[in-house]
């Protein structure tokens, strides 16, 4: 019972059991009523049958009366014999109950005693003696044939009684399975139907987030087991969904904050790596804007000395004072703050240092302070090595830069003391010895003639200076005016073309920076000199320079169509060819005079630029003439 009031499922199946024991008892009930009415109507018809027979009996005994013969008498014998049979066949017999004393029995007793003691006698006495009694017979008939009717009436009564019963029992069984679908419909309705619907209503306010609802539901069937459990859980995935609704929006909050700090690191990335600015400058507002986005602050960028092992603060958000070495006092970047904090307020939080390092160079540190009380989020973390990584590239370019700045202008000037050294420092030490041997000559009181000589190589010899001087100057002059040397050559052909009044054509088809200061010098000073050359001593109208890159070589080739060379030497005490040769043999390559099939002179100079692109220093001047002269 207890199973049956909790179970709603064993309700609903006790109830199909009741419905279907009742269902079967019916059948069973009215298989068995319709067994027991089997043969009744056969029964009726026998005994109405008898009633006919009797009359037949009757009959043939009158005819056998008025004509005796063997035929007649036989007919006679026949029906009775008939009569018999049927009054004691199965089908009669069958129909009639067990029971002695019911009263379709005692009736059958009473027909059957009626033939054998009254008509039977009547009728083989009527044969034997060829007479009939027509009163006593017909007396005898009468009082048969009533007995069966009164019997075929008892059977048509018993016939309809079991259909009575069996009416009586479908419409029990029709009742009783009424009660029992009522019954079920009810507990269906009350119990099934009605908690589902509040079951779905509920489901279906869930999906539409509203997780207030509740189904209220009492007992201990499956539902109400069901419809507390979707109030619990209904309960959870309201505090669940307000939970994740709330996380949601701090995430949220934290990828709108992670933008904006990535969009500043990405603008403060233009002035950090512009070059142009100063660290300090360019990198406070970045941190102080961070800061004030993450909620954290202050932080404070210190960076290694390279020279020696002390750190060196260079800038701190929300300061108060400036840093110690700062180099700029009419700069603010550091101070200027919407709300300004002593770095003492922060004693109490907590402090994250993060290394600001390219490789395995370190830098310095970046040191972030944050409240003790709220943990920072892998997010904000990975924001804060971004902006360390991004200081640390800054600093890292901007140190780089500076050395090579730094290298660049010992380049220059080693470029330019070379240059003074292989021109016009030997010249000064050829004057020098040229004004000792004066002195010695008039200290002698050597002939006007000789001193004249010397006079003559001393103008010569600083004509030969001042040319130099000025080559130099004009070399130096398109270096710096220029953008490199492509510039640098049509500046040159232009001014020799304006010179020699003739066309000098340039062929450029060079990678760009491809070649390093002391190459590019190199390179144009041999242009220069061959040019000069051309001009002096060619007679040309026509001259082209060639710079080119082929098979991983530079091909620098100076061409023209003048009177050409007698053979590939040097002309005696020339000496553009042998400084040319030098430079060649400087830059690792070789040089190559011929003349022209078509006419003229052609100087080809061939190297192989390095390929390290950093410029390195040059060895230190040898000791000049006048040098080892002092």
């Amino acid at each position: 019972m207890k199973l049956l009031q909790r179970s709603l499922v064993a309700r609903i199946v006790a109830s199909l059991l009741a419905i279907s024991a009742m269902a079967l008892i019916s059948i069973v009930v009215t298989m068995a009523v319709a067994g027991g009415s089997r043969g009744d109507a056969a029964a009726i018809n026998v005994a109405g049958s008898l009633r006919m027979n009797t009359y037949q009996i009757v009959a043939a005994l009158q005819r056998y009366e008025r004509i005796p013969s063997l035929e007649h008498q036989a007919e006679v014998h026949v029906l009775k014999r008939r009569f018999e049979e049927r009054l004691a066949s199965d089908e009669l017999t069958g129909a009639i109950p067990v029971s002695e004393a019911h009263e379709l029995r005692r009736q059958y007793r009473l027909i059957l005693g009626r033939w054998h003691n009254e008509l039977a006698p009547q009728v083989s006495e009527a044969v034997a003696s060829q007479y009939v009694r027509i009163d006593p017979l017909n007396r005898t008939l009468d009082g048969l044939v009533g007995d069966i009717d009164t019997m075929v009436k008892q059977l048509e009564q018993n016939t309809e009684a079991k259909i009575r019963l069996l009416s009586a029992l479908q419409i029990l069984f029709l009742g009783l399975t009424a009660v029992v679908v009522a019954i079920a419909l009810y507990d269906i309705r009350h119990n099934l139907v009605s908690p589902l619907r509040q079951l779905m209503v509920l489901a279906r306010e869930a999906a539409r987030r509203n997780f207030s609802l509740r189904t209220q539901l009492k007992g201990s069937d499956e539902l109400a087991m069901l419809g507390k459990t979707f109030d619990t859980m209904s309960e959870e995935l309201g505090t669940s969904y307000a939970e994740l609704e709330a996380r949601i929006k701090r995430k949220t909050r934290e990828l709108e904050r992670s933008s904006q700090v990535m969009q500043v690191l990405h603008d403060g990335s233009r002035s950090l790596y512009g070059g142009g600015n100063d660290l300090c400058t360019s990198a406070a507002p970045m941190l102080r804007r961070v800061a004030e986005l993450l909620d954290i602050g202050p932080i404070r960028l210190s960076l290694n000395d390279p020279h020696d092992d002390r750190q060196i603060p260079v800038l701190a958000t929300h300061a108060a004072r400036r840093p110690d070495f700062c180099r700029d006092h009419d700069c603010h970047a550091c101070l200027i703050s919407p709300r300004p904090l002593r770095l003492s307020d922060t004693e109490e939080g907590d402090c994250v240092l993060l290394p600001v390092s390219v490789g395995d160079e370190m830098l310095g540190t970046l040191e972030v302070w944050h409240p003790k009380d709220e943990r920072l989020s892998d997010g904000v973390r990975r924001l804060l090595n971004a902006l360390a990584d991004q200081l640390a590239t800054a600093v890292y370019l901007q140190r780089r830069i500076e050395e090579e700045q730094q290298v660049s202008l010992m380049s220059e000037r080693t470029i330019i003391a070379r240059e003074l050294h292989d021109s016009l420092a030997q010249s000064l030490s050829y004057l020098k010895m040229q004004v000792a041997r004066l002195e010695r000559m008039q200290a002698k009181d050597a002939p006007k003639e000789m001193q004249a000589a010397v006079f003559d190589e001393l103008r010569t010899g600083l004509n030969s200076a001042y040319r130099q001087l000025r080559e130099l100057l004009t070399t130096f002059r398109l270096k710096l005016e220029g953008p490199g040397l492509q510039s640098a050559l049509q500046q040159t052909t232009a001014e020799f073309s304006e010179r020699m009044g003739a066309p000098v054509e340039l062929h450029f088809d060079v990678p760009p920076h491809l070649l390093n200061p002391n190459e590019e010098i190199h390179v144009l000073q041999i242009a220069r000199e061959a040019l000069s050359n051309t001009h002096k001593h060619a007679q040309a109208h026509w001259a082209a320079v060639t710079v080119k890159f082929h098979h991983a070589r530079i091909v620098l080739r100076i061409e023209d169509d003048g009177v050409g060379l007698e053979n590939d030497d040097s002309p005696p005490m020339h000496y553009g060819l042998v400084i040319m040769r030098d430079r060649a043999h400087t830059l690792s390559g070789e040089l190559k005079l011929s003349n022209r099939a078509e006419g003229g002179t052609c100087v080809e100079v061939v190297f192989t630029p390095q390929t390290a692109r950093l410029i390195t220093r040059q060895p230190a001047i040898e000791p000049t003439l006048h040098d080892q002269g002092n």
